[in-house]
């Protein structure tokens, strides 16, 4: 989950959640519950985020696109599949966007 991949991230450089709430000016106790899983990361964070932690922008949001597909699957049995479908319907479409602008 993206909570815990930031708060490893901070920990590393030897942050701490005051001086991310500062930088992304919020509430420590929110960075708290971001990274307790408690609450979501907004994605306009992500650009500042990766900026302070070191790490691509591309890679958090990839964590955080997962972090919504997890919230959307999660309490579903046939999440996996359904997923797998999502995946299946995606890698179509790009084929079918990629052929009409050829």
């Amino acid at each position: 989950m993206i909570g815990q991949k930031l708060r490893e991230l901070r920990e590393s450089k030897g942050l701490v959640q005051r001086q991310i709430a500062a930088e992304l000016e919020v509430d420590t106790a929110y960075v708290s519950k971001i990274e307790g899983n408690e609450k979501p990361v907004s994605r306009h964070h992500l650009k500042k985020l990766s900026t302070l932690l070191d790490i691509s922008e591309e890679e958090l949001l990839k964590h955080w696109i997962a972090d919504k597909l997890y919230d959307v699957i999660k309490n579903e049995n046939l999440g996996i599949e359904a997923l797998q479908l999502a995946k299946q319907y995606y890698i179509e479409q790009k084929r079918i966007n990629r052929t009409e602008i050829e």
